[in-house]
């Protein structure tokens, strides 16, 4: 195995050792939302006239879950290595910037995937879900998925103990997460909020990824895909960036 491959190897178990809390943990968060979501609104709200609102509500819930967990895996490993001391053995390998830049990523995108399949299948015990445009369910998975590995490696770096980075997530990313539609059609929204929700990168996630199930959204498609793919290049550059000058790991 080359290096990065190695790196990626060892990310990829250290969240699947313990599957218990990083996978069906976040999996059963996602179906007590559905149930409990469901149950109070699924005979009063219609979406885009025709979905029924449980069926509405299972792709954002499995994009947020994608999102979450993809952010999770690079920071938190990236924090514990750096209060437990043990980044130090990293840092005396050859490995490029490059290298824990893909490592890290590929390993959050796995989680995240993991994690929205594992919402996905459980979910279809409450309904079976369309698949009108499964290519574009598979593109926005898979940039969500490296966009919030990528943020979550900047996160793990400029923080240097476990609280900083729970301010990063409590603050930055969930709100930004239950603010991006996945509850809710923002076309149902004020004029203000709605503006405010156009410049969440995070709706374009969910949107587009809404849009490979049902042909529906609230934007095009191809409007989203311009979108996260901007934020992935961005987020991706300043995370290679930093790994590169070794920011707040070799000083």
């Amino acid at each position: 195995m080359t290096g990065w491959q190695t790196l990626f190897y060892k990310e990829v178990s250290r969240f699947w050792k313990v599957g218990f809390q990083t996978v069906a943990a976040p999996v059963l968060t996602a179906v007590l939302y559905l149930l409990i979501f469901g149950h109070v609104l699924e005979d009063h709200v219609k979406v885009y006239g025709t979905v029924a609102y449980t069926a509405f509500l299972v792709p954002g819930l499995v994009m947020m879950s994608v999102l979450q967990n993809a952010f999770a895996n690079s920071s938190s490993s990236l924090i514990q290595s750096k209060i437990m001391g043990n980044l130090v053995f990293l840092l005396l390998t050859p490995l490029s910037h490059w290298n824990w830049f893909f490592a890290y990523v590929a390993s959050s995108v796995v989680r995240g995937l993991v994690v929205g399949t594992g919402v996905l299948i459980v979910t279809t015990l409450f309904i079976h879900p369309s698949f009108v445009a499964p290519l574009w369910i598979l593109v926005f998975g898979l940039l969500g998925a490296a966009l919030m590995g990528a943020l979550g490696l900047i996160a793990g770096l400029w923080a240097e103990k476990f609280d900083q980075l729970a301010t990063f997530q409590n603050f930055i990313i969930m709100p930004m997460t239950f603010l991006s539609g996945v509850f809710y059609s923002i076309k149902s929204l004020p004029p203000f909020w709605l503006g405010v929700s156009h410049l969440n990168p995070f709706f374009y996630m969910v949107d587009g990824f809404r849009y490979g199930f049902f042909g529906l959204s609230d934007v095009s498609p191809w409007l989203s895909f311009g979108v996260v793919g901007t934020a992935t290049a961005a987020s991706g550059v300043m995370a290679v960036y930093l790994l590169r000058i070794g920011y707040k790991i070799r000083s």
